[in-house]
């Protein structure tokens, strides 16, 4: 049976998924004149920049900072399309403090170019050619990706976008294509620099999934050069939820529909073509099947295959399979007393540790810190979240999950005391989670968060396409380029956007 929710009188599109990439697709689409569907089986919108509420706490559950609300900005321009404000954002300066092992002073990634030049000087002496040859690349490659290209191209229409896209002065990242950063720190003369590679090995993780060895250079020339003006990061007013909350007004202001609660079964495939999917309303058991003229998928990849069943194509599937280890996330959230928090810090921190134990793979930890009046904590009173990479196989592995999960808590807190005033007095709320508990409220696979590692075969060019093998059927999210971040998947959904309204799908 079908529920009928679509206007069959406009080109009808379904979005697996809320997260901010479904969101911007289904609200652009709907802005342009699609009737559109989202569906989700979370209990709020937002996907992995949702919040969640506790004793007067919120939480960002898992993207806590934003790139793109600047003029000309990926956010900027998408809300403008949608005639909606930007939410109320504070730059992140610094971006991050990075404290590396045994060390008391900070690594400050200032927003101001020259403040951050003068701070790498200081602690990176000898590195500026490493630091320069960044920047032109970085230079080329927003200029490139501000004429919007289809990357990786999948037919003759994605192919002119992306020699549209080119110019002479865009020219000098070609020799660069198949250099990782650890190619270019030897090109420079610093393969041996130690400090200079731990540093640029945390800073990536958080970006590209890998270390400097493996991130392909040329992402990581944006990855690190965006938190400088005329970019930067943003700490969002109130939580996260603030920009799904937009997104989700502005697709019912132009007819789209949203439902929570119901999950896709299964992606209809006839004659090549996705045009049907199957749904469940959890609340009340209903199952039917509703009909399509698109279906954007904002899982990841390996849920996509999973979706589709036997009517994967097969090169597809292998190509999934073969993809290497995504990473999943531990979290802790603290709710604590406003007298935890050291005088004078930033919104966020990074932390590795010497000592070796259970937490992430680098023994590191990322820290969001609430500012008072943000909106996330009772007066008096803030959020610390911190959170590392972890492999997610053990956690469905092991035979003694709240064990484990207890044993990572206490090493985070441990670990963070060591910054924090961290007691039981000033500890007013804790909570963790896993891969098993993102698989559990988000559904992706396993678990694993933060998208394809940025590596040479899998970045740009070389990476997994909007556009799939079936037609009619496009993939948005951190799974496609350009990657993680509310930044990257909006510019995947706007890219999907593009194609569709160009109406060439073989």
């Amino acid at each position: 049976m079908s529920s009928s929710p679509l206007d069959k009188n406009k080109p009808r599109v379904i979005v697996i998924g809320a997260g901010i990439g479904g969101l911007t697709a289904g609200a652009l689409l709907a802005h342009r004149g699609y009737s559109v569907l989202i569906l989700d089986q979370a209990l709020v919108p937002g996907g992995c920049a949702s919040t969640f509420k506790r004793r007067g706490f919120t939480f960002d559950v898992g993207a806590t900072q934003v790139a793109g609300l600047e003029a000309g900005g990926i956010h900027h321009r998408i809300f403008s399309e949608l005639e909606i404000d930007l939410p109320d954002a504070t730059p992140c300066d610094p971006a991050c403090a990075v404290y590396l092992p045994g060390e008391t002073t900070p690594i400050n990634v200032w927003r101001d170019p020259e403040k951050w030049r003068e701070e790498r000087q200081r602690q990176f002496p000898g590195s500026e050619p490493f630091w320069n040859l960044l920047a032109k690349l970085f230079d080329a490659s927003w200029e490139f990706q501000g004429r919007e290209p289809v990357l990786p191209p999948r037919n003759l229409w994605d192919l002119w976008q992306l020699t549209q896209a080119v110019r002479p002065s865009t020219l000098i990242t070609v020799p660069f294509t198949l250099f990782t950063v650890g190619d270019a720190l030897r090109l420079c003369g610093l393969g041996d620099d130690h400090r200079l590679r731990t540093f640029l090995d945390l800073q990536l993780k958080l970006y590209s999934q890998v270390n400097a060895e493996e991130t392909a250079l040329l992402y990581a020339a944006t990855a690190l050069s965006v938190s400088q003006l005329p970019q930067g990061l943003f700490h969002l007013q109130g939580s996260m939820q603030v920009l799904s909350d937009r997104l989700v007004q502005s697709l019912a202001k132009d007819g789209g529909k949203l439902l929570m609660r119901h999950t896709v079964e299964s992606i209809q495939v006839e004659n090549g073509r996705a045009n049907a999917v199957t749904i469940t309303n959890q609340q009340t058991g209903e199952v039917w099947t509703e009909i399509a003229d698109h279906v954007v998928a904002n899982v990841t990849v390996q849920n996509l295959v999973q979706l589709l069943g036997d009517k994967a194509p097969s090169g597809y599937k292998h190509r999934v399979e073969k993809l290497p280890p995504a990473s999943g996330a531990f979290v802790v959230y603290l709710g604590v007393d406003a007298s935890a928090i050291p005088p004078e810090c930033p919104p966020h921190l990074q932390f590795m540790y010497d000592a070796n134990g259970p937490i992430g793979e680098n023994n590191s930890l990322f820290v969001s810190v609430s500012h008072p009046d943000d909106g996330r904590a009772p007066e008096g009173q803030a959020t610390i979240i911190a959170s590392s990479f972890v492999d997610p196989t053990q956690w469905w592995r092991t035979q003694d999950y709240p064990a484990l999960k207890q044993q990572y808590t206490e090493q985070a807190i441990a670990r963070l005391a060591q910054y924090f005033y961290l007691k039981p007095e000033t500890i007013i709320y804790q909570e963790a989670a896993t891969p098993r508990t993102f698989a559990h409220y988000t559904a992706r696979d396993r678990g694993i968060v933060g998208g394809i590692g940025q590596r040479i075969p899998t970045f740009g060019p070389f990476g997994v396409a909007t556009r799939t093998p079936i037609n009619h059927l496009w993939l948005v999210g951190d799974s496609t380029h350009p990657g993680e971040g509310t930044a990257g998947v909006s510019y995947s959904a706007l890219t999907v956007v593009r194609q569709i309204e160009a109406g060439m799908y073989v």
